[in-house]
Order: structure tokens, then C-alpha cells, then sequence
């Protein structure tokens, strides 16, 4: 599965440890910031006696008069994370010793889990991307949906790490994931099988009029040198034209990103930018010497962070043409803090903006492509509920997914309003007829499943793909074939 490679695996879902490779890409000058101790090596709080004292007499307070008795480590950790949620920075997170341990475990080695990246906005976790081909994916889980519950388990008042290590869990155990998604007004229920996630960063293929495809999943440890080795093989092979796809990827190294960009910016010009708290930048500048053929960037709004880092780079600074639809918005630097916090915890803190070479940020608001292409409303669909079996002349917003998925597979219905026609129930007949299941015009679980398979299997078939094609269609028309 993992092809004999070292990788580095997403942590828990799919956290990322960035900080350690970016801290050598910027100047001694912008890092001196970054610390907190003084020379002679004490904490440097900036508290005063008087705040110290108070903070003290509260855990005394507590310890020495609350009702029950009280476990000291739970009280220290909530304070600090207390200190962290003012922040207001969903990247900016504590991890215990057992979280801290997980996650250093996860950044050398493979993990299970369902494959999904997730963040926390408001106090909710939302999913940035899930992986191709991982569970999360196959289940029909998507960028922006919102996590309410895990196998029953309320994750409101969670700490973003503990609410992942709910959704964590070995493989072959479900996940029953509560999930809101944009559009609809009742939760629905998706069922997650945890798997061994396939931790392969990079994909290629050549197309058609020898335009080669290198789709990354996601930016690990081994990534530029999978990454340049599928390069030069398409390059052998006469590639006149390349499609990065870098669609649903969260993210991940940012010193692989660099060298990944390196070769297609001349020499001199920018791939990015850092920007400390003092507004200080500076500038990453590009030691590559240009390539002779066009290049594309496949991008969604579950391309996130380094992603982001790469489209920027190439529009800015190569002139390639961004294709699809606008990114996540992840524009913040996390750094972690293992060795200063000295007793088995760790704190990811975020301390640095990135910005393209022109200079724009694009935190919270992503990157607008250049050429917008919507992909099928099949594609964004909800998985169905299965909570009850449905039925013609009733209407609900499962009735309305189920209409979609319909059409999308090619069948002919006359309405997508959630309405359960007479011509829907005709489409459901078909469907029923053609996968060997009872003909009855009505959805059960057993139709529902076989319909969302259905669906799943031509979303990830190429052919389906109108984003890829009109990537293909634009490289075609600029390389003369």
C-alpha cells in the first residue's frame, strides 16, 4: 500500500505537523520572535506577581474547597486551554501527553481512521477534505459538511483533539457520524468504516494529446520526491502540457510545496511569502529555471494550506491558470512547542501569515479561479438518511437527494424540489429493475445503499469530471493539439 516509501501520515483524521520544515524557510530575523524564554533561559510570561498570585489562588480555591475532589492534571490542561480558545484560532490547539504522543507517533507511520481533514469554526468541527479514496469519501462525506456527533457522542464543548480522537479508531469499527451540510436542514447520518488509509501522496497519468496529470493528495514528507519522479517520467515520455490537480487537498509540509514549485519559477522570482506579527515579510525566492510547456492547477474549496501555497505560487509567479472552483482559505503558519512546555505535551500555535508573491492573503476568503467550472449537483449531493423507506406523493429533503442521484445516473425524472412524483417512482423502477432489486418504486435502505454506490462510483469516474475536462480542453487549446 505504501509502496516501500517513508511517509508521513495524516495525524489522528488528518492533522498536520508543519511547523518544524517551515521554520528553515524563513530568515533568523523573523524567528527571533518566535520563543519564550530569555537569554538566561527563564519563561518570559509577561504576568505580573499580582496575576500570578490570582491565577494560584484560584487552583487553590478549587483544590482546597470545591465540592468533590479534583484531578490536578485536568485543571492545568483546561487552563491552558482556556488561554488558547481566547485566541479565537482554530489551528492554534494544546495536545496532552497521550494527544502529544499520538501525534508524533502519526507524523512517521501510517494510522486508521476514516481519512478526513478537519478544523473547527464557532466551536463546530468541519471537515476541510476527505482523502481520495478513503472511507470518508466513499461514504460521501464532503468539504464544509459539519460534524455534530460520533457514534452518539455529542462533540459541542470539545476541544478540536477531542473530538478527533472520538472520530479516531481501529480498523474495521463504524463511525456513525451526525452531519450538517450547507443546504439541508436536518442532520443526517453517515456510516464510516475506519480503514488503513492509503498515505500514497502522488498520482500521474498522461492524457490525451500527451498533457500529463499529477494529482497530489496531500503534502507529506515524501511528496517532491514523488512528486519529481513522476515529473520526469511524463517528461520522457514527450509531455507538452501538465495538470496539477491538487482538488480536496488539505494541505501539509510547507518545505515540500517549495521544492514541488521550484522547478516550473525562474530563478529569482517568488513562490512565498511570511509575514511575522511585527508585519515583517519575507520573501521565499525560487532557485528554478522555468519550464517550456504550460501548466494548470486543478483546485476546489477542499484545496487548503499548502495547496493554496502552490496554486498562488504558479498563477503569480509562472502564469498558470487556475481551473475550478475557489479554495478553502487556510493563510496561517502553525509552529509547535514540545520542548518548551517539557513534560510530554505540546502546544501547535500559529505565529506566521503566508502570502502569495503578489502579496495577498488569502485567509478566510481562498483563491478565486480563474476559469470557474462547477462540477454536477450529483457530486454535492447528501447521502440519504435511511431512517425511514420513501415513498411517492411525499415530499422531504431526502426525496430531493434521491432526485438528484437519479438524474445523475442518467435516469429521467421531472423534478428536483423533493416531491416523490409519480415519474420519480418510474425512475426508482428502473433503477430497482436494472440492480436487481424488488421493483416496488420505493426506496428502502437496501435501494438507498445501492444508489449511493452508484453515485459515488460515477463521481470518481473520470468521464464525469467537468473540471478535469475543461482542463484538458484549455491545455489542449494552448499547446496547438
Amino acid at each position: 500500500m505504501f509502496k516501500g516509501r517513508t511517509v508521513l501520515a495524516f495525524v489522528l483524521l488528518s492533522m498536520f505537523a508543519s511547523s518544524i520544515l517551515t521554520l528553515t524557510l524563513v530568515n533568523p530575523s523573523i524567528l527571533a520572535a518566535v520563543g519564550g524564554r530569555d537569554q538566561a533561559g527563564s519563561v518570559k510570561s509577561g504576568l505580573s506577581s499580582k496575576d500570578l498570585n490570582k491565577i494560584a489562588m484560584t487552583y487553590s480555591l478549587i483544590e482546597n474547597n470545591f465540592l468533590t475532589q479534583v484531578d490536578k492534571d485536568k485543571i492545568v490542561n483546561g487552563a491552558i486551554n482556556g488561554m488558547l480558545a481566547t485566541l479565537d484560532d482554530p489551528y492554534t490547539v494544546y495536545m496532552d501527553q497521550r494527544e502529544a504522543e499520538q501525534f508524533n507517533e502519526n507524523i512517521t507511520s501510517s494510522f486508521q481512521g476514516i481519512g478526513a481533514e478537519v478544523t473547527s469554526e464557532d466551536g463546530k468541527v468541519v471537515i476541510v477534505a476527505p482523502i481520495k479514496g478513503s472511507p470518508a469519501e466513499k461514504a460521501g462525506l464532503h468539504a464544509n459538511d459539519v460534524i455534530l456527533s460520533v457514534n452518539g457522542e455529542k462533540l459541542e464543548g470539545l476541544t478540536l483533539n477531542q473530538a478527533i480522537m472520538k472520530i479516531r479508531g481501529p480498523k474495521g469499527t463504524q463511525a456513525k457520524l451526525e452531519v450538517l451540510r450547507a443546504g439541508t436542514t436536518e442532520p443526517i447520518e453517515v456510516i464510516v468504516v475506519r480503514d488503513d488509509i492509503d498515505v500514497e501522496t502522488v498520482y500521474a497519468e498522461m492524457l490525451q494529446g500527451q498533457i500529463g496529470k499529477i494529482e497530489i493528495r496531500q503534502f507529506a514528507s515524501n511528496t517532491a520526491e514523488r512528486f519529481a519522479e513522476e515529473l520526469q517520467s511524463l517528461e520522457s515520455q514527450g509531455m507538452k502540457g501538465l495538470i496539477i490537480d491538487v482538488r480536496n487537498d488539505p494541505g501539509g509540509l510547507l518545505q515540500e510545496v517549495v521544492e514541488i514549485v521550484e522547478p516550473f519559477i525562474a530563478k529569482g522570482k517568488g513562490i512565498v511569502q511570511i509575514e511575522n506579527r511585527q508585519g515583517k515579510k519575507e520573501m521565499t525566492p525560487s532557485n528554478g529555471t522555468g519550464k517550456p510547456y504550460p501548466v494548470s492547477v486543478l483546485i476546489n474549496k477542499g484545496s487548503a494550506s499548502a495547496s493554496e501555497i502552490l496554486a498562488g505560487a504558479l498563477r503569480d509567479s509562472a502564469g498558470s491558470k487556475l481551473i475550478g472552483e475557489t479554495t478553502f482559505g487556510k493563510g496561517t503558519v502553525q509552529v509547535t512547542f514540545a520542548k518548551e512546555m517539557g513534560d510530554g505535551s505540546n502546544i501547535k500555535l500559529t505565529v506566521y501569515k503566508w502570502l502569495t508573491p503578489n502579496g495577498t492573503w488569502i485567509h478566510k476568503t481562498g483563491i478565486e479561479p480563474d476559469m470557474k467550472v462547477e462540477q454536477p449537483a450529483y457530486f454535492k449531493v447528501a447521502p440519504l438518511t435511511k431512517k425511514e423507506t420513501l415513498k411517492p406523493d411525499t415530499s422531504s429533503e431526502d426525496i430531493k437527494n434521491l432526485q438528484i442521484m437519479l438524474q445523475g445516473l442518467g435516469l429521467q425524472v421531472d423534478r428536483t424540489d423533493g416531491y416523490f412524483s409519480a415519474q420519480t417512482a418510474k425512475a426508482v423502477k428502473a433503477f430497482q429493475q436494472a440492480n436487481d432489486l424488488p421493483v416496488t418504486g420505493e426506496v428502502d435502505k437496501d435501494t438507498a445503499a445501492k444508489v449511493e454506490k452508484a453515485i459515488v462510483e460515477a463521481i470518481r469516474d473520470p468521464k464525469n469530471d467537468l473540471q478535469l475536462k475543461a482542463a484538458l480542453e484549455y491545455m489542449l487549446s494552448v499547446t496547438g493539439k
